[in-house]
């Protein structure tokens, strides 16, 4: 165990950042979430991060960052902005620019406030959009930068970094919290907890990876 266990998570509500919550409260002694309010499409997102957080006897914050959608908006904080994949080569119309470079800085601010040296958050190298900032090398150059900006020694943990969505819902299932993230977490673009719609690339991500978990389970046929 760490010498400082003390931790904080980025924490939205939904299936990788509630795992990763779990995940934290296995290993820290003593740990705090914190939620962005970015004016998101679903303001239910905060009140599902509030619920677990609640459920947990987790101590939550959660910080204004609704200047992030002035400055960038997109599918995430418009309505009339499609939700999509990106064309060969583009983006797909949820990435938010600077989303994680603002959420990882303000969470290690947090952090160096309640005397925490560990700051943990849900992105992924594997199953993922294609979005710049949840890739390993940019949480380690950032990690590096907050170090050298506050003169501390904080570790930015990605336990999902190399892990598909199968894996994420096994992960889960060894933190004995399976049937609570597959219930009460909300990952849906259409903001429907649970099981989600089912037809937004966030819920097709997320049942893709539930479907290939229950098949090794045994649970379901190919």
């Amino acid at each position: 165990m760490e010498k400082n266990n003390k931790a904080v998570v980025v924490f939205s509500g939904g299936q990788d950042s509630t795992t990763c919550l779990f995940w934290a409260l296995e290993k820290y002694d003593k740990v705090e979430a914190v939620t962005f309010d970015y004016n998101q499409r679903h303001h239910e997102e905060i009140e599902v991060a509030k619920e677990i957080a609640y459920d947990l006897n987790v101590k939550h914050h959660v910080l204004d960052m609704s200047l992030l959608s002035q400055l960038a908006p997109n599918a995430l904080t418009r309505e009339d902005i499609e939700v999509k994949d990106g064309e060969e080569g583009e983006l797909p119309s949820t990435f938010v620019p600077g989303r994680n470079l603002l959420f990882l800085s303000f969470a290690t601010i947090l952090a160096k406030q309640i005397s925490a040296k560990h700051i943990i958050t849900g992105v992924c190298e594997t199953d993922f959009s294609g979005y710049p900032d949840c890739r390993d090398m940019f949480v380690k150059s950032l990690n590096v930068s907050l170090n050298l900006s506050m003169d501390d020694q904080f570790v930015i943990h990605t336990p999902l970094m190399w892990l598909d969505k199968a894996e994420t819902w096994e992960l889960a299932d060894q933190l004995r919290a399976f049937d609570y993230v597959r219930k009460n977490t909300l990952t849906c673009y259409n903001g429907i907890r649970g099981e989600g719609c089912g037809e937004c690339p966030a819920c097709n991500l997320r049942q893709k990876g539930l479907h290939t978990y229950l098949q090794k389970r045994g649970e379901v046929n190919s």
